[in-house]
């Protein structure tokens, strides 16, 4: 199925590099599975995740959120955000402009930085027979003045975030045994998050998994600044064996004045 387009979506060129870092062990599950790693959005570190801000909630709907039956509406608005969002699964990527070592330590501390282009991951995502999207993260609200659209909360993410410069890649996988009233308690008050009284049907998985041609994706591997020997040796027979058409080099920030991570 053909990637999706989405209400203000914006994509860099299609030639653009983009990287993903990880560490060693997410490096290893990808060589040895050749699958892409889908999260559910609302297990994020971030528990705003595809969600608005309250405040911007209150003004496109016009709530007060001092009036108690508008308070109810709202904290309705919200929970069913907060489960829509668990419908979506997303692999995060970096659009590349530059190293830098905050990037490396947030997630790719002792691991690699796989590179590829993001003509080429949308070429991965079509063959994917699940309704995707793909396209850069924006920051901040400016973008969403006066709409209420789930899937642009997705993609829009807090300003403290911008230096990450995200590409997101997402499935949308709805579950229709995964009820959408799970913000409501006993005595029809909702809330603003799922009740812990009401959990999730079992069934929906935390993550999902999407087998890929990795060769045609990964054009080069980046060694984090602070992998240490016995993890550069896996890395690089990782990727001689995969035969990747870029051979594997270490970050550039990689020297005797780099940090430690302690």
């Amino acid at each position: 199925m053909s990637v999706k387009s989405y209400y203000s979506q914006k994509e860099p060129n299609s030639d653009a590099v983009i990287w993903r870092f990880m560490d060693l062990r997410k490096f290893r599950d990808l060589m040895a599975s050749e699958e892409l790693y889908f999260r559910r959005a609302d297990l994020f570190d971030d528990q705003s995740e595809g969600l608005p801000p309250e405040q911007y909630v209150q003004r496109v709907l016009g709530l007060d959120p001092w009036d108690i039956k508008d308070r109810v509406s709202l904290d309705n608005h919200l929970g069913s955000l907060a489960q829509s969002r668990e419908m979506h699964y997303i692999t995060c990527w970096h659009l590349y402009r530059n190293e830098t070592l905050a990037m490396w330590e947030a997630y790719g501390h002792d691991g690699v930085a796989i590179i590829s282009r993001y003509d080429l991951l949308k070429e991965a995502l079509d063959q994917l027979i699940d309704e995707t999207h793909l396209g850069l993260v924006q920051y901040g609200t400016a973008h969403v003045t006066n709409r209420f659209n789930a899937l642009e909360f997705i993609t829009t993410r807090q300003k403290k975030y911008e230096m990450e410069c995200e590409v997101r890649a997402m499935l949308t996988c709805i579950n229709p045994l995964d009820g959408g009233n799970r913000h409501i308690d006993l005595n029809n008050i909702p809330h603003p998050r799922p009740l812990p009284m009401n959990p999730r049907h079992p069934w929906v998985p935390d993550r999902e998994r999407r087998r890929i041609v990795l060769k045609e994706l990964v054009q080069g591997v980046v060694i984090s600044p602070w992998a240490e020997p016995d993890n550069v040796e896996e890395i690089e027979l990782w990727n001689r064996h995969k035969g990747f058409g870029a051979p594997r080099q270490h970050s550039e920030l990689r020297g005797d004045k780099t940090p430690t991570l302690e």
